[in-house]
C-alpha cells in the first residue's frame, strides 16, 4: 500500500582486527513490484571518520570476502542504537536520515534463471518461486533455532556437504499456500527456496513472508545476498 512504512533497515556491527567494535553498517534491499531484489544500498559509520557515508563498496565486499564477514555481526536496530550511543554518545539517526546517506544503487540485471510460461498450481491463481540467497556458514545452533522457530523437522545432516536440503516448511495464509526449503547452495552459501501459491491477485503476504524469513536467517548470523524470482 502507498501509505505503508518501508521495511526496517538491516544493521551490522563491524569489528576491528582485535575484536573491538569499529563501526556500523546499515543496508536496504531495493525491491521490485514482485518483491524480488532490484538493488542494494547502504551507509556506514566508523570511529575514525565519525560520520555516515555511502558504504556500497563495503556491502559488495561483504558478500564475497569471508575475512570481512568474520568481522561483521548482523544485529537489530536496538542493538545498533545501543552500540552507537556507546561509541558516539548520541542517538542513532532515524531510518529516514540514514537513507539520505545511501549512494546510488548499482543496476542489477534480472535473474538468468527466471522461468517463463510456467502454469500455476491447480486451484491457484498464480505460482511463484523465489530464492533468498545468504552468505556464510549455518551453525548447528542456528539450524536448531530455525527448526524450532519454523517447527521444521531437520531431514539432513548439516555436516555432510553432499546433503543439500536440510528441511521443508509449509504454511497457509488466508487461502494462499507457502512452502520453503532450507538448501545448501555451495560452501558458505545457503538459500531459502520459497514457493508461493496465490489464491487471488494480491501478493502482500509474499512480501511479508520474504522479509520475515530474511530476518530470521540474519538472526542466525547469515548475510542476505539477494532475492531472486525464478518463476
Amino acid at each position: 500500500m502507498d501509505d505503508e512504512l518501508p521495511p526496517a533497515l538491516h544493521y551490522y556491527v563491524v569489528y576491528d582486527g582485535a575484536g573491538n567494535p569499529e563501526g556500523l553498517l546499515a543496508e536496504e534491499f531495493l525491491l521490485a513490484a514482485d518483491h524480488s531484489c532490484a538493488g542494494l544500498v547502504s551507509c556506514g559509520w566508523n570511529r575514525s571518520e565519525r560520520r555516515w557515508h555511502d558504504a556500497s563498496a563495503t556491502s559488495r565486499r561483504l558478500r564475497i570476502d569471508a575475512a570481512l564477514r568474520a568481522r561483521v555481526t548482523p544485529v537489530g536496530r536496538p542493538a545498533a542504537a545501543a552500540l552507537y550511543r556507546d561509541l558516539r554518545g548520541t542517538d542513532l539517526p532515524d531510518e529516514a536520515a540514514l537513507r539520505a546517506c545511501f549512494g546510488a544503487p548499482a543496476a542489477r540485471p534480472p535473474s538468468p534463471l527466471r522461468l517463463t510460461g510456467s502454469e500455476a498450481t491447480p486451484g491457484f491463481h498464480e505460482t511463484r518461486l523465489y530464492r533468498i540467497l545468504f552468505a556464510d556458514e549455518l551453525s548447528p545452533d542456528g539450524l536448531a533455532a530455525l527448526s524450532q522457530a519454523w517447527q521444521m523437522p531437520v531431514t539432513g545432516d548439516l555436516t555432510d556437504p553432499e546433503v543439500h536440503v536440510l528441511g521443508t516448511v509449509r504454511r497457509q495464509v488466508r487461502g494462499d499456500a507457502f512452502r520453503w526449503d532450507l538448501r545448501r547452495i555451495a560452501a558458505a552459501a545457503w538459500g531459502l527456496d520459497v514457493t508461493c501459491d496465490l489464491l487471488g491477485d494480491h501478493d502482500e503476504a509474499v512480501g511479508v513472508l520474504l522479509r520475515g524469513l530474511t530476518t530470521q536467517m540474519r538472526q542466525q548470523g547469515m548475510i542476505p545476498v539477494t532475492i531472486d524470482r525464478f518463476r
